[in-house]
């Protein structure tokens, strides 16, 4: 065995366990995230703008204690991103509302999280006009496949109560053009840090004066449950950072779907039951996620084997 070969046995092997620390990561995002969406209809007939307040303020606390360790600080990394930066805030910002929206209205947190699950399709979409990528054949017909599964949710019959379920579908585009903007912002190299602060601060500030305006006194239990909202979403946060950083997203992001799982079970707690069709919407989305996924890993194995007459010949 050649020291080629041997070096790519050691990198596979590696490469493996990164992997499965990712997987691990991205399970406890989508624990995290369906918790958030539990504690935001738990909370009970509150103003929008107050949930949204406290989902985005104890993220900001925290990433603010952070940054103060850092050695850079709340230094931006350079004035170019900026424009990213309010891009991905801004819609990122009004891709919560939207979700908030559709938790609070479409009568089930589960129907509400396969639909802000789009997101990586949409995301594809954003990819071919904000960074020229061409996607395969393979992945459009995916993308094609997780729309029809969403309109099962939505609703065939498109009806006004379809109007909370078609909020869902624009959070999920809002998060889709969010992450790419991400992706923009990380090949420019601003640190992942900043770019949350920068959108936890925005988003604050933003709703702060809404906040205060339509402020509706509450319980006890509402407390705790917007605060652990906040605290959810924050996990959230710190979990899909630490996943992507351990494995590429085309590997990984298909098991993010577990948080339609983790809310179908946590709704059973708020009594909340999905309509037949809704079931039939998510095995679509979820299968047109796990065939996308295994598009990319069978993309990879050819790159592999295509490389490996290569190390021999070393």
């Amino acid at each position: 065995m050649t020291a080629g070969v041997r070096l790519a046995i050691i990198e596979t092997m590696r490469q493996k366990g990164n992997k499965w620390l990712g997987i691990l990561f991205i399970l406890g995002a989508a624990l995290s995230f369906a918790l958030m969406n539990f504690f935001v209809s738990a909370a009970g007939d509150l103003p929008l703008m107050q949930k949204v307040f406290f989902r985005n303020l104890i993220t900001t606390g925290v990433v603010f204690f952070l940054l103060l360790f850092q050695k850079e600080k709340f230094r931006i990394h350079d004035k170019k991103c900026l424009l990213w930066l309010f891009l991905r805030s801004a819609v990122g910002y009004a891709g919560v509302l939207l979700n908030f929206y559709a938790i609070d209205h479409i009568g089930s947190i589960s129907d509400a999280s396969i639909l802000n699950k789009l997101s990586p399709f949409f995301a594809i979409l954003f990819s071919v006009i904000l960074l020229k990528e061409k996607p395969a054949i393979p992945e459009l017909i995916f993308v094609l496949l997780a729309f029809m599964g969403a309109a099962f949710v939505v609703d065939p019959s498109f009806g006004m109560r379809a109007l909370p379920a078609l909020a869902g579908v624009a959070s999920g585009a809002c998060a889709g053009f969010a992450y790419t903007c991400v992706r923009i912002l990380g090949v420019k190299g601003e640190r992942g840090l900043m770019t949350v602060f920068f959108f936890s601060v925005f988003s604050t500030l933003v709703t702060l004066p809404f906040f205060l305006l339509s402020y509706t006194p509450m319980t006890a239990w509402q407390v705790c449950s917007l605060l652990l909202s906040g605290v959810s979403a924050t996990a959230g946060q710190f979990f899909i950072t630490a996943a992507y950083r351990h494995a590429p997203a085309k590997e990984i992001a298909v098991f993010d779907y577990s948080q339609v799982v983790f809310a179908a079970l946590l709704g059973l707690l708020l009594s909340q039951f999905p309509k037949t069709l809704s079931y039939i919407g998510y095995t679509i989305v979820v299968g047109a996620a796990f065939g996308q996924w295994g598009y990319h890993l069978a993309q990879k194995k050819k790159a592999e084997r295509r490389r490996m007459p290569v190390l021999k010949k070393e």
